[in-house]
């Protein structure tokens, strides 16, 4: 056997084993160790790991000890995985700064893919200051972008919208007098129109 061939062996049974799900839950259960060395440890190999232990993290974001949620935050944020979406942003109301905090940098780590699960959650719980105070982080980074977002319909005068132009009228919710009946038809209004540019409610 040739000296690279042994090498593609070698790397073929670490990727493997980086995969298997004993492995993973050895590592997240690395993230409560009382030390902070090995607790980097364990982030930084599941970090290497990738997508596949995104489930396992996305467990551990409800674990009871908030050293392991907020290193499981801080995983997922690195990872930069869509699917764990959701579950950053029911973090944004943990009761652990920390975590709200790495959540938010999550979600804006992920992109614009995160917009349309925390303007769901906005809609439906904006009554939670938590949560609306994670959202304000979240949302004022992207409506200080220059981001566009597509129109479905070409023809369109604007067939491109400014997506500081649409958040920007629900950041001002967010900071205004009464929040909590402001956001929810702000974050509507955002929602309907990220989803359906140019139409609103009810665009086909």
């Amino acid at each position: 056997m040739s000296k690279q061939e042994s090498n593609a062996r070698k790397a073929k049974k670490s990727q493997s084993t980086e995969k298997n799900p004993t492995t993973i839950e050895s590592l997240i259960a690395g993230l409560a160790d009382k030390s902070s060395e090995t607790r980097r440890s364990a982030r930084n190999s599941l970090i290497a790991i990738g997508e596949p232990a995104v489930p396992a993290l996305i467990v551990a974001l409800a674990h009871r000890s908030r050293l392991v949620r907020s290193e499981a935050a801080k995983a997922l944020g690195q990872i930069r995985a869509p699917i764990s979406t959701h579950a950053l942003v029911k973090a944004l109301g943990d009761k652990d700064f920390d975590v709200r905090w790495l959540a938010a940098e999550g979600l804006i780590a992920i992109g614009k893919e995160s917009l349309v699960p925390l303007l769901k959650e906005l809609v439906q719980n904006s009554e939670y200051p938590w949560l609306r105070d994670g959202a304000h982080h979240v949302l004022s980074h992207f409506a200080r972008s220059d981001t566009n977002i597509e129109h479905h319909d070409l023809s369109h005068p604007m067939h491109r919208s400014n997506l500081s132009e649409l958040l920007k009228p629900l950041v001002l919710a967010l900071e205004g007098f009464e929040p909590s009946i402001e956001v929810p038809w702000a974050a509507k209004k955002a929602l309907d129109e990220l989803m359906h540019p140019g139409g609103g409610t009810g665009s086909k």
